[in-house]
């Protein structure tokens, strides 16, 4: 029997995987504090002279392109070349693809160069990636005109990776299944980093779980329906962050139980 979203949980407080990141240094803390509050050993060691050396003792390797330079982008290359040695998931946050040429650029060189497990954007983000004409404002979703989770699966299937389109609804593919996760608030959107947040949420999930979609869409459910909670707490966003982090680290499993809100379907062809 497959493990419940709070079974992986618990599995990370049992076990405090460590997830290696390398992120941006707009929301660097707010990763690091996310994967503490889920009972996980975060780290964020950026030096090229160790990135390598660091994965060796991490069960996860989180990349998220935030605030991009080509010497982080090597730094990245060195890190997920070390993950793929060991075999240990790698996420990649293509935050901000969609912005800019040197940052599309930049990120389907480090598809190319390296294994990427879990790909992980925006609905923008993701139709860029798979080939579309789509434009990131900043590193908010900008419009996409095609079917995001056909584009999604089709993606998965030319990385061979699992694709992550975050949104008002989840979409978690292989390319062969779709989960989709319908929790969360709208009051994630007016905080800074929950995206990023959500990324090192998959990644402490992929450390424990080897069924890479069922961990990023169980990830995914606890995460936001810890801000649904908090949401019921705090009306605005400086006291829904606080609230965000109390939550999650006192979320039990009746709660998970009652309000899941997540979906499996099998993908056409």
């Amino acid at each position: 029997m497959k493990p419940t979203p709070y079974d992986i949980l618990e599995k990370i407080r049992r076990q405090k995987p460590v997830v290696h990141h390398l992120t941006n240094w707009v929301t660097i803390y707010d990763c690091a504090q996310i994967v503490k509050t889920l009972g996980g050993s975060p780290v964020m060691a950026h030096a090229p002279e160790e990135v390598a050396e660091m994965t060796q003792i991490a069960s996860a390797l989180v990349l998220n392109l935030g605030t991009l330079t080509v010497e982080f982008v090597e730094a990245m290359k060195l890190a997920a070349a070390a993950a793929n040695r060991r075999v240990i998931p790698v996420v990649l946050d293509a935050c901000g693809v969609g912005a800019t040429r040197f940052r599309d650029a930049n990120c389907l060189e480090l598809l190319e160069v390296a294994h990427m497990d879990i790909i992980k954007g925006n609905a923008s983000e993701i139709a860029r990636l798979a080939g579309e004409t789509a434009f990131t404002k900043g590193v908010d979703a900008g419009e996409v005109k095609g079917n995001i989770a056909r584009l999604a699966q089709g993606l998965a299937r030319q990385r061979k990776a699992l694709v992550v389109v975050t949104g008002e609804t989840d979409i978690v593919t292989d390319g062969k299944q779709t989960w989709r996760v319908q929790n969360g608030h709208p009051l994630m959107t007016r905080v800074v980093g929950t995206g990023c947040m959500a990324s090192s949420v998959i990644g402490a999930f992929a450390a424990v779980e080897p069924n890479l979609a069922l961990a990023a869409a169980s990830g995914l459910a606890c995460y936001e329906i810890a801000a649904e909670l908090a949401a019921e707490e705090a009306p605005s966003p400086a006291s829904f962050k606080v609230k965000l982090f109390d939550c999650l680290y006192t979320l039990d499993r009746a709660t998970v139980e009652a309000r899941l809100q997540m979906e499996r379907n099998e993908d056409p062809e």
